[in-house]
């Protein structure tokens, strides 16, 4: 979620200048994971052990709390390629399990926990979670989830700005690809993305952003929310998009996380792609107009109800196409930067979501056909140790 800031209106004053200095399309990846006992895996409050032993080994720098002290947040720092970035999350991801299986812990990669309740998870101390949970209390309680965040710099403030309000577009179509969270507190919720509902419905400044005629128009709006003491540090503002002022990047934070790290890559890839067409775009005054809040709503409820299994709305045509046809046209019109930053490689595992689906209607499926959730999750906590050593055997020495 972030990190405490000490003084919020000399970091927004500074902002124009990071993103002067940003490098267009560098990457940076952040993974949430559950911390998990390693026989029950139900989850446990032993984040500060966990995150203490990743300090002192090759994680150091590389985690963070992300709320509650059953959660542990990994992050790749800037990618100068998105090839760099993606083998940085395969060697953190490597190193984390490794950090947790030595400590007798696991960890687990899904936008919810199927079965461990809120209230057995412990809040951090940190004066950002301090300040989160003094705010927001039974908010902050029930927010037991886990997702992923994508950076891509974006040189210029209004430019990213620009590149934010396209990017909105498609938070329903990412989440629809990433949704691993039909389940909470023991029951098939019915929902694809329980996480997305759970934490954009609940949280304030969260969900779909609304459009900024650019970084003075932003500007304008966080300070007026530090004014007005409804915020303390821009670090609050929870979108779904936001650009990053810290760090001269868009933050897409629209999906679930995945078991498979090359799943995670591949989503990754994606939004990389997204970023650099609108990006392009702008710059050839082809951008079009951002679509109104309403409209993404509608689209965003169909990704968190249904994933994959429904249709989701091409909101250029106005109407409702099969989720994996959309998905297909938007990854046929990014054809240009997928080949231009060398994503190809990275973004095949797409092929299997579109092909089969959300992990989130197939885990449902199976439940209702018999499945314990909990034996079914297992097998995610054993994917999500597994699939990094996997990939990068795969890759092989040269990959």
């Amino acid at each position: 979620m972030g990190a405490s800031v000490e003084d919020s209106y000399a970091a927004l004053d500074d902002a124009r200048a990071h993103f002067a200095q940003a490098t267009d399309f560098t990457v940076g990846i952040e993974e949430e994971f559950q911390v998990l006992d390693s026989t029950s895996l139900r989850m446990t409050n032993r984040f500060e052990e966990l995150r203490d032993a990743c300090e002192a080994g090759a994680l150091a720098g590389n985690v963070a709390g992300e709320l509650i002290a059953s959660e542990i947040e990994v992050k790749t720092g800037r990618g100068e390629t998105f090839g760099e970035a993606a083998r940085m999350l395969i060697d953190r991801r490597l190193a984390l399990v490794a950090e947790a299986e030595a400590l007798g812990l696991a960890v687990g990669a899904t936008g919810t926990h199927p079965t461990s309740p809120w209230t057995e998870q412990r809040i951090i101390d940190t004066p950002h979670y301090r300040i989160v949970e003094g705010t927001l209390r039974y908010i902050a309680w029930r927010n037991n989830t886990f997702g992923m965040h994508v950076h891509v710099g974006i040189r210029d403030a209004d430019r990213a700005m620009a590149v934010a309000n396209a990017m909105r577009t498609y938070v329903p179509e990412l989440l629809a690809l990433s949704c691993t969270s039909p389940w909470l507190e023991g029951r098939i919720t019915h929902l694809r993305s329980t996480r997305t509902q759970i934490f954009t419905r609940m949280f304030p400044r969260c969900g779909i952003p609304d459009v900024f005629d650019g970084w003075a128009d932003y500007d304008r709006y966080v300070r007026f929310l530090l004014a007005t003491e409804s915020i303390r540090e821009h670090t609050e503002i929870w979108w779904t998009v936001r650009p990053h002022q810290s760090f001269g990047t868009v933050e897409i934070r629209a999906c679930d996380a995945l078991p498979d790290v090359a799943e995670s890559i591949a989503l990754a890839a994606f939004q990389t792609a997204l970023a650099a067409r609108a990006a392009r775009q702008h710059d050839q005054g082809e951008l079009p107009p951002p679509d109104r809040p309403s409209d993404l709503e509608e689209n965003l409820w169909r990704a968190l109800r249904w994933g994959m299994s429904r249709d989701l709305i091409d909101l250029s045509t106005r109407r409702a196409v099969p989720a994996a046809e959309r998905i297909r046209s938007l990854l046929d019109a990014c054809a240009p930067e997928i080949e231009e930053l060398g994503l190809a490689p990275w973004i095949e595992p797409l092929d299997g979501l579109l092909e089969a689906g959300d992990h989130a209607s197939r885990w449902k499926r199976r439940v209702e056909e018999g499945e314990d959730m909990s034996e079914i999750h297992a097998e995610q906590v054993r994917i999500t140790a597994t699939s990094a050593a996997a990939l990068r055997e795969r890759m092989g020495p040269n990959g």
